[in-house]
């Protein structure tokens, strides 16, 4: 397990020739955990739809995409950390809390890692000459003490915005006061001319801020989806301070 970690942290892949194909064949079902604190774990499915075995390995990172397994500095444990899943098959993960100290007034953020390795190609197919990936797949693990005040769904409410000037761009600072993270598919000024330059989205931590570099013109509102606790969208407008 410690050669596999290390194989993929120095690139996440492995070659074995000069001609071949890849791609991810493993998918986690959903697109974020929350993890209240009441529970003693929280299951997440993985499912593999390609038409080969895989070899997974699980584990979580405090933030930063160099952890490994081994180094990883989050408060969970992963059971198992290591399986296979046939094709066409699934396997349920445990994901548990180690009890270390977290914030108690508002939630911490965490991501989950999933890394599939595709099989060696067989003997009998003739492929000699093969590339093979190690595909990682990372998301987010939202940890909700239960100390929590308000609610998680009206916590985009409590945003404010405010814009500066940076590079020709509009810089937008949004500001959380709830003790909920408030993620975001988009964002953008409104009436944005060229969509294809606005921010794929990111995340408004509580009780903190996060700054938007956006291109189109200073119109006094800005557009964004939120996203809830089950992936789904919800399209908001918000004036912002100058």
């Amino acid at each position: 397990m410690n050669l596999l970690s290390k194989s993929l942290c120095a690139a996440l892949l492995s070659i074995a020739g000069v001609a071949s194909s890849a791609h991810a064949a493993v998918q986690i079902v959903g697109t974020r955990v929350v993890y209240p604190a009441a529970e003693r774990e929280v299951t997440v499915r993985v499912l593999n739809s390609g038409n080969a075995p895989r070899l997974i390995q699980a584990w979580a990172d405090s933030g930063d995409d160099h952890e490994t397994a081994e180094t990883s500095k989050a408060p969970f444990l992963i059971n198992p950390p290591l399986s296979r899943i046939d094709a066409g098959k699934g396997q349920t993960f445990r994901l548990m809390f180690n009890g270390a100290p977290v914030p108690q007034d508002r939630e911490s953020v965490y991501w989950l890692n999933i890394v599939e390795i595709p099989t060696r190609p067989d003997a009998k197919s003739g492929a000699d000459n093969y590339l093979q990936f190690a595909v990682r797949t990372r998301i987010k693990i939202f940890y909700r003490p239960t100390t929590l005040s308000g609610d998680p769904a009206s916590a985009a409410t409590q945003l404010t915005w405010k814009a500066t000037q940076r590079d020709g761009k509009v810089a937008l600072t949004c500001t959380n006061g709830s003790a909920y993270n408030v993620s975001m598919g988009d964002v953008h000024l409104k009436g944005a001319a060229n969509r294809d330059n606005v921010t794929g989205g990111g995340m408004c931590p509580a009780k903190g801020s996060e700054t938007f570099l956006l291109d189109g013109a200073d119109t006094g509102t800005v557009a964004y989806s939120v996203i809830d606790d089950y992936g789904a969208m919800k399209e908001r407008e918000s004036p912002y301070t100058r």
